[in-house]
């Protein structure tokens, strides 16, 4: 630290001022010492003149005669004055430095100590901080040894293998499908054999889990149209089947609705994706190619890719192909490989051609006549028998998308004798039926059964206005909700024909799910009722044109804003 220098005005007892010395030009004043008792004082020295000088002031000096006056040269006298002032300098100077040089040493002892008290304490806490860390490093290598194990254990305990089925296209095979619950349960466990045996070894470690997700109404309604199955009951006795066999295996049904399936398998590969626990997932899904954008997406990543693979049973089409994800084997004892196709319009067309052939075949118990006169336009008559249809199948299917449920009346039986007929006349070949055509398809869901209707019963429900009108829900499909808060009549006891007349008039009204409904008792139309030949009479029909037969001519012209 600076040094500051302090200085000292110290008056020297050999002052100028007390030895008596005039500085000026007048004559020097002697001190009294050196002063007599009358004029001189030389009679003021203890010592006389004639004696030598004390050792203590003399020593030194050379010896000169004595006289009886002392001459003092004034210039040396100031010469010693100087000199004795350097030295006082210097020493006060020398004392200054000292005192400076003590406190600073003081200061820094002061300071060091602080510093070093700090630095003891810095120690010891150093001290315990290095014991706790060595106690806490050894801590937590315990801990981390631990956690290494149960993360060793928790990887490799309870490994499952799972099995994502969109069912409305990965389709087992009929044979299981017609045992109902027993071939639900036969078809769990062949899938369970065949997977065991792809896993191989670990099979026994390994839980096989498997999930098939389906619109069980819907899939069943296009089974029996393609002719694997006899009712749709038997595939949700085969689903019951299916999920009692195992613990792990569930058959789901998603109902109704575009993409309910796929979502439902694209969420849970993901879920399962990020479980260490999932060893491989096996996705049945090669027959349909919208899941080519989802297969992109999670096979990224080379470890998803090795955990990923397709169960063919239709042939995997081009665009999953594209995607390079590791396929399967086929299973073809297990899932069919052809997909379901709507038969019912060809099975209609043979039953009605062998309809056609036993009427032709069989013995005509009534012959056909030709019309009374040219003017009239009406057709041969046939006379039916008690045991003939009383409308052709065409006629039947024409009427279903029609919306025309007034069947047709039976032609009146003719009473009147049969005249002879000459044996020279060949008989008249009957002309051969015509093979109906099959019906217009609507969609999934297909046609509503046609409802007969009783013209007096609709103009009584027609009549009903406000207040008065039928509650559609109470009366179609039971007690109403609502209550007593309901607007409509509930109290009311209609005839079956008043309550065909209010099914039609329900009818009227579009369902919100249109063809893709499964509600099998649904009160609403799927399809337009008016239509009459190629027409659609309803001036105000809420349906779209889509729900018409092709080339429908529509009263209503802002149909298409429908």
């Amino acid at each position: 630290m600076p040094t500051t220098t302090h200085t000292t005005t110290t008056r020297s007892p050999f002052d100028t001022n007390n030895l008596g010395i005039n500085t000026n030009n007048s004559a020097p004043v002697l001190p009294p010492y050196l002063r007599t008792s009358s004029q001189s004082p030389l009679h003021s020295f203890p010592f006389s003149p004639s004696n030598t000088l004390p050792s203590a002031i003399g020593s030194g000096i050379k010896k000169e005669k004595p006289s009886t006056k002392m001459a003092l040269d004034k210039p040396e006298i100031m010469d010693f004055v100087t000199r004795y002032q350097n030295l006082q300098g210097y020493q006060n100077a020398s004392d200054q430095l000292m005192k400076d040089l003590l406190i600073y040493c003081k200061e820094i002892q002061g300071q060091y100590a602080d510093e070093n008290q700090i630095l003891k304490q810095e120690l010891r806490n150093a001290k315990l901080d290095l014991e706790h860390a060595t106690t806490s490093r050894r801590e937590m290598q315990q801990v981390l040894q631990e956690l290494d194990y149960e993360n060793s254990y928790m990887k490799n305990r309870n490994p499952y293998v799972l099995i994502l089925i969109d069912g409305d296209g990965l389709l087992f095979q009929e044979s299981f499908i017609r045992q109902g619950i027993e071939g639900g349960k036969q078809a769990a466990y062949a899938l369970r054999t065949a997977v065991a045996e792809y896993v191989g070894s670990q099979s026994g470690e390994v839980e096989i889990v498997a999930k098939v997700c389906a619109n069980l109404s819907g899939l069943g309604r296009a089974m029996r149209r393609d002719g694997c199955l006899d009712s749709e009951s038997e595939l949700r006795e085969f689903s019951l089947g299916f999920t009692q066999a195992k613990a792990s295996f569930d058959f789901i049904d998603v109902g109704h609705g575009k993409e309910r399936a796929d979502s439902k398998i694209k969420e849970a590969t993901r879920w399962h994706l990020r479980n260490y626990n999932c060893r491989q997932i096996l996705l049945g899904i090669s027959h349909d190619a919208g899941y080519a954008p989802f297969l992109d997406e999670i096979l990224q990543d080379t470890d998803t890719r090795s955990r990923v693979s397709l169960i063919e049973g239709v042939a995997t089409v081009r665009e999953l192909k594209n995607t390079n994800v590791h396929i399967l084997d086929p299973l073809p004892s297990l899932f069919r490989n052809q997909k379901l196709i709507d038969r019912s319009g060809d099975r209609a067309a043979e039953r009605a051609e062998a309809y056609a052939r036993s009427s032709a075949q069989a013995p005509a118990s009534v012959p056909f006549f030709p019309a009374p006169s040219r003017a009239s336009t009406s057709s041969p008559v046939m006379v039916a028998s008690p045991t003939s249809p009383p409308a052709t199948l065409a006629t039947t299917a024409s009427s279903s998308w029609a919306g025309v449920t007034a069947k047709a009346s039976p032609p009146p039986v003719i009473t009147t004798p049969l005249a002879k007929i000459s044996v020279n006349v060949p008989a008249r070949k009957a002309p051969e039926p015509k093979v109906a055509t099959p019906a217009w398809n609507p969609g999934e869901r297909g046609l509503d059964p046609p409802i007969p209707i009783n013209a007096t019963a609709m103009d009584n429900i027609k009549k009903r206005t406000g207040k008065d009108k039928l509650c559609n829900n109470h009366y179609l499909r039971g007690p109403c909700a609502k209550g007593d808060e309901c607007c409509f009549e509930h109290k009311y006891k209609p005839n079956p024909d008043e309550i065909n007349a209010i099914a039609h008039l329900t009818r009227l009204n579009p369902c919100t799910s249109g063809q893709e409904c499964d509600v099998e008792n649904c009160i609403y139309g799927h399809h337009c009722p008016s239509v009459t030949g190629t027409t659609c009479t309803h001036p105000y029909c809420k349906f779209r044109v889509e729900d018409h037969p092709p080339g429908t001519k529509f009263k209503n012209a802002k149909i298409h804003e429908n």
